[in-house]
């Protein structure tokens, strides 16, 4: 037989394309139009409604940057199509090609009732099915012209990233607005075709299965008559009976769809806009879980669950009876899907409890799974802190995105730093807008790496980012995908169906210890500094305003801020989702992330105020509040007392310019450059900088990455560095223990004061930048004189290890890396910590001296500030202050000590009376990071504690009032099981941890 094989195909291609598709939409009148554009930001929907719009047409441009514009169209249905199944086809100036990030629609009945949203490829509304014609059409539209920020070519500086920049030109084009009669016929029979094409087409070209379905599209295309498409597409659907109702076969791939719409909370548009795009989302999806009884659609992230029900009760009322009925899931249970490397332990601890108790109370939902496609790699920490909030799944796939390696599981035990292991998967589809395309299918299929001990994998199914969700198309194809030969079985579940599936046919799979490193967008540690140090700032206000109003309101009564602090927690981890935090959202998004975070702590700093001044009384008694997990300065944790300082710090002038800093603890030296050339530690006798090189070294790099400006560093940015040695001036600082020393490049300029503090072994560095460079990246660097293989990085409820050698691809590609409050490491028996208030972002190397010694010179470096110029040209432009600290001889147990005091500084005010601990523990590697009263309102007091050193504890926790009773919580502070039951005893309680163990304890109030 002839092979005629590309011939057929590329026939198919064509009659679909020009004749069919087209035929789909057979007959169309025009619908008048008028506008109305809101003036300024968007208006509630009665308004919009009620104003009077101005005629307009299509072929108009309307929209400018971020605008709203209400749109009326009215028409009649001609009686000629009664009987008939009539559309109305919106289409806003749709790119189609791009199924979200543009302008989106929402429609509305003239009673404001939604009806769903417009999408690119998304654009019609149901008038009737059948019509009795002659209807009169009415519908308003609510069309979002938010522009296009990430264009063709990608990746280029834009003012449209905010409305203060953008301009006024009107962004899009009205391209349709017509009644028009659906042919359901010809959509089935284009859908039949387009599901065979592409299975056709991954089949390998000699299988007796893709000439089965070639002889069949071509016998369907041989029945259609091109000049009467709506009258044989029933003849030619006949024709394809048999392809489509062959089995698969026993051992095809089986895929569990699960309806899905990725929405970031803020990217590329403000928040205000992702409220709107949930709306419009939500309004689709509901229609369609009506329409379509065997479709489930999941969503995540309570907040924009909360923004459905505060901003938009109509919708909110079809969400409940959806979710009653079991097929639109919440999923998750977290409050956002948050960034997981860089939120503190409490705040990660808290998207679980403030999200699951959302589905909770809203709809009696337990969710099991966390739920983060699309975050940039996972902290080592997050596997103790899912079970502790009554999880057991995760589900990601961006570690598909790695540049260098290959990850080898998708379904695997995910191992945390202190044992737990949670059942985890990676979609093999390879992405989280799944369109039902036989290529992604097929690709799924190939791709997954446990063939031979498991068969199933999940595919969140729809589009995302205001592409609308799933569309009717893929849940057709999904039928015909339901058990079809040669293609994976595709079947609607939920995200819990498919994980207990999923556990079930593979019990013991293999383990993955450690992080989940994400081998791409690392500059997200670094980039928008100010977000990052509101976020650090905003967790730790939190935890000091829980502990001093837990207190005040044990001691005095004091009235405890529930929804003060509810709705603070809320916001704070709004902005950790994983475009906020990672500072990769448009210029609007940080402008007002920043003026949120002022507002925050101003509203913080109120609440500490007030709960320390009813604990202190009035007096003239100098007491200092020490809010960290550790004694200091003979003030306890947790309590208030006058500070003792001891010892004193001598500043001595040296020949060359330079000082020297000694307090009988540390001797540093700062050289003429303003650099230190020397830390000596007297009483180990050992040098901390290495030989011949110099510390609090601030070093600039060109930073222009291939693409994903603000996501991205890319490893060539090494090649080419600038020492910045040249300083305008190095003189004694005023209190006379300081060091000041002021640099200038390019266009910026740095302050620094280095400080020795009397009695103390760690020399604090306050740097203060304005940053006036663009694409350069800045680095302060620490040479130290060790040899180690390893260092220590904090995450969530501990620490994790990372190589600082490169022996394999996995080692070399963790060239930037996070960590929280420091990075240690150590030589038995001695080692060095840094510690920082504000920054993620660092890298470690090792170089062997080739002279001298021959000893090991191991440099921490960190992250400053970037400069990115997409998808914000003006990134972290301005003044910019940080604080580290070099500590020499640190243990562990001190590098956690210290970080705790760099980012919780003592607060003086002058009272009647000291304040004791509301709890004390009688063991530092034991490090309580909340106490708090119950959020049932109750009055119990919570106390959360872990082991932070990485070795097993006993420790003693003794309650500063009368406790009638003790349990064990979970994270949402309900009765657990697991772990070792405490031992009470009258007011104490004994524990014992295993490493990095996390404890959670109610004590009731006698």
């Amino acid at each position: 037989m002839h092979d005629d094989r590309t011939l057929v195909e590329a026939r198919l291609r064509r009659v679909l394309d020009e004749r069919l598709r087209p035929a789909v939409y057979p007959q169309s009148v025009p619908l008048r139009v008028a506008v109305w554009h809101a003036p300024g930001e968007p208006v509630p929907v009665a308004q919009g409604l009620a104003a009077e719009p101005e005629p307009t047409e299509v072929g108009t441009r309307w929209g400018a940057p971020w605008g709203t514009s209400w749109f009326r169209v009215t028409g009649t249905v001609p009686e000629a199509w009664a009987g008939r199944t009539v559309e109305a086809l919106l289409d806003l100036g749709f790119d189609e090609n791009m199924p979200g990030f543009q302008c989106e629609g929402l429609v509305y009945r003239p009673d404001g009732t939604p009806v769903k949203g417009l999408n690119p490829r998304n654009q019609w509304v149901r008038i009737g099915a059948p019509v009795a014609g002659g209807e009169r059409v009415r519908l308003h539209i609510e069309a979002a012209s938010n522009p296009v920020v990430l264009g063709h070519p990608p990746f280029r500086p834009t003012p449209l990233g905010d409305k203060e920049t953008a301009g006024g030109e009107p962004q899009y084009t009205l391209t349709r607005m017509d009644l028009a009669v659906f042919d359901e016929t010809v959509w089935q029979l284009v859908l039949d075709l387009e599901v065979l094409g592409e299975l056709m087409a991954e089949l390998p070209v000699d299988s007796a299965r893709r000439h089965d379905i070639l002889r069949a599209a071509e016998r369907a295309l041989d029945a259609v008559d091109l000049q009467d498409v709506n009258g044989t597409a029933e003849r030619a659907r006949q024709r394809l009976t048999g392809v489509l109702s062959a089995p698969a076969v026993p051992s095809a791939h089986r895929i569990s769809a699960v309806g899905h719409a990725h929405i970031d909370s803020a990217w590329l548009w403000p928040l205000r806009e992702t409220v709107r795009k949930v709306a419009r989302t939500v309004s689709s999806m509901t229609a369609l879980v009506e329409d379509q009884p065997e479709f489930v659609f999941a969503m995540s992230q309570a907040q924009q669950w909360a923004w459905v029900k505060e901003h938009r009760p109509e919708v909110w009322a079809r969400v409940k009876k959806a979710v009653a009925e079991g097929r639109f899931v919440p999923a998750g249970g977290m409050w956002v899907e948050s960034d997981t490397n860089m939120p503190g332990s409490e705040a990660m601890a808290r998207q679980f409890v403030h999200g699951k108790r959302f589905f909770l109370d809203e709809f009696g939902i337990e969710n099991e799974e966390a739920w983060l496609p699309d975050t940039f790699g996972f902290a080592a920490g997050l596997p103790q802190i899912i079970r502790a909030a009554g999880g057991k799944w995760l589900l990601t796939q961006k570690i598909s995105w790695s540049q260098t390696n290959g990850f080898p599981h998708h379904t695997f035990h995910w191992e945390g730093i202190d044992g737990t292991r949670i059942f985890t998967h990676f979609p093999p589809v390879d992405t989280y807008n799944c369109s039902m395309h036989g290529s992604q299918l097929a690709h799924a299929a190939r791709n997954f790496r446990d063939k031979g001990r498991a068969r199933h994998s999940l595919a969140p199914t729809g589009w995302g980012d205001g592409g609308g969700g799933t569309t009717r198309e893929m849940v057709a194809k999904a039928a015909r995908l339901r058990d079809l030969e040669g293609s994976p079985a595709v079947t609607w579940e939920t995200p819990r169906a498919f994980f207990e599936k999923a556990q079930a046919e593979y019990p013991e799979p293999p383990v993955w210890v450690g992080e989940l490193y994400l081998e791409l967008h690392r500059a997200t540690l670094t980039s928008q500094a100010r977000t990052k140090q509101g976020n650090r700032r905003g967790e730790h206000l939190l935890r000091e305003a829980e502990l001093w109003a837990a207190t005040a309101a044990v001691r005095t009564g004091f009235p405890y801020p529930y929804g003060e602090l509810d709705r603070i927690w809320k916001t704070v981890l709004l902005h950790q989702f994983h475009d906020i935090l990672p500072g990769s959202s448009i210029a609007w998004v940080h402008r007002e992330a920043r003026a949120t975070y002022e507002r925050i702590a101003a509203e913080l700093d109120g609440i500490i105020g007030a709960a320390q001044r009813a604990l202190a009384g009035d007096g003239g008694t100098a007491l200092a509040f020490n809010a960290a997990p550790h004694a200091r300065h003979g003030v306890p944790a947790g309590g208030a007392a006058p500070p003792a300082v001891t010892g004193h710090t001598r500043l001595a002038s040296r020949r060359d310019g330079g000082f020297t800093l000694d307090n009988g603890l540390l001797r540093v030296t700062v050289d003429a450059r303003g650099l230190v050339v020397s830390v000596h530690d007297p009483a180990a006798g050992r040098e901390t900088v290495a030989p011949g090189r110099a510390a609090n070294l601030l070093q600039l790099h060109p930073d222009f990455p291939n693409m994903w400006d603000a996501w991205d560093v890319d490893s060539f940015y090494r090649n080419t560095v600038t020492d910045l040695t040249d300083a305008e001036s190095v003189t004694a600082g005023e209190d006379g223990a300081s060091v000041r020393v002021v640099r200038a490049f390019g266009s910026s300029r740095v302050t620094q004061l280095l400080t020795l503090p009397p009695g103390e072994r760690r020399l604090v560095i306050d740097t203060e930048v304005d940053w006036h460079e663009t694409e350069k990246f800045l680095k302060l660097a620490f040479p130290l004189d060790l040899h180690t293989e390893r260092y220590a990085s904090e995450t969530q409820f501990g620490h994790v290890f990372r190589p600082t050698h490169t022996n394999t691809s996995w080692e070399s590609a963790k060239f930037e890396a996070c960590n929280h409050r420091f990075v240690h490491l150590e030589e038995p028996g001695w080692g060095v910590a840094v510690v920082n208030d504000s920054t993620y972002g660092h890298d470690v190397t090792r170089t062997v001296r080739t002279d001298g010694d021959r000893g090991t010179t191991t440099t921490v470096r960190v992250s400053l500030l970037r400069a990115p110029r997409f998808p914000d040209p003006e990134t972290d432009q301005g003044v910019h202050r940080f604080r580290h600290a070099l500590l020499p001889g640190a243990s562990i147990g001190d590098a956690v000590k210290e970080g705790w005091r760099v980012n919780l500084p003592e607060r003086r005010l002058t009272g009647a009376r000291e304040v004791a601990p509301l709890v004390t523990v009688d063991n530092d590697a034991v490090v309580v990071t909340a106490v708090k009263l119950a959020d049932d309102g109750t009055g119990d007091v919570v106390v959360r504690f872990h082991e932070a050193h990485g070795g097993r504890a006993r420790a003693t926790l003794t309650a500063g009032f009368r406790v009638a009773g003790v349990t064990v919580t979970d994270l949402l502070e309900r009765p657990w099981d697991e772990g070792a039951p405490p031992v009470p005893d009258g007011d104490r309680v004994t524990v014992r941890l295993r490493p990095f163990e996390l404890v959670t304890l109610r004590l009731r109030r006698a």
